[in-house]
């Protein structure tokens, strides 16, 4: 069984997710990052930059994207697509402090961090950010590239889309759908459907942007 991951980005997220990834049985074979950064990550050293992906995924490898995301996803999905045209694998991290219905479904690249909540037949999409105790409800779907930030609720039967960026400490209500490409502030509330891109904030929650 391969449980040797690469990280993918050596900044602050990288440090939350590998305090996760210690929780588990996966092992940390090394983080690629930037050129100009050499050394070391929480004791774990940087292997190599974007031009050696290629050559890691022969290696048979795992891989997570550890940048982080705020607001907008665009890097994550450029490190994930690189590992996808590759032919290489993106692990699965579920921290061992996260409950997860075992009807949920989590796709490929996905980290669920600490004191998290998947509940039941809630289906997660890939390259996903489920952070630090939110709470993904019963019957809810996460899109793609979709960041949950810290504390935030996702409560049930909601269909987030694809490139959200849910802000720490937000509710969205029962049943409401947000389409792609929004962001949603830090303490908002949402109590009704979100049908075009932007930035919205406040409670309830309206488009700033």
């Amino acid at each position: 069984m391969i449980n040797k991951i690469v990280l993918l980005g050596g900044g602050g997220h990288c440090k939350a997710c590998i305090d996760v990834i210690e929780t588990t049985n996966f092992t940390i074979e090394g983080i690629v990052d930037k050129k100009i950064n050499v050394g070391k990550v929480l004791n774990y050293e940087i292997i190599g930059n974007d031009n050696d992906l290629e050559e890691l995924v022969r290696k048979n490898y795992l891989f997570l994207v550890t940048v982080g995301q705020i607001k907008f996803p665009s890097l994550r999905i450029k490190l994930f697509e690189k590992i996808k045209q590759a032919d290489g694998r993106l692990a699965i991290v579920i921290a061992s402090t996260a409950i997860i219905s075992n009807s949920s479904v989590i796709g490929e690249g996905t980290i669920v961090m600490h004191q998290t909540l998947v509940n039941s037949d809630a289906k997660i999409g890939s390259n996903c950010i489920i952070n630090n105790k939110s709470l993904v409800e019963h019957d809810c779907s996460i899109g793609d590239h979709t960041h949950i930030s810290t504390a935030a609720i996702i409560n049930g039967n909601c269909v987030i889309g694809k490139r959200v960026f849910i802000g720490s400490n937000a509710v969205v209500a029962h049943g409401v759908h947000i389409a792609d490409d929004v962001v949603i502030g830090s303490g908002s509330v949402v109590i009704k459907n979100i049908l075009r891109k932007g930035v919205y904030a406040g409670n309830p929650a309206r488009k700033i942007n």
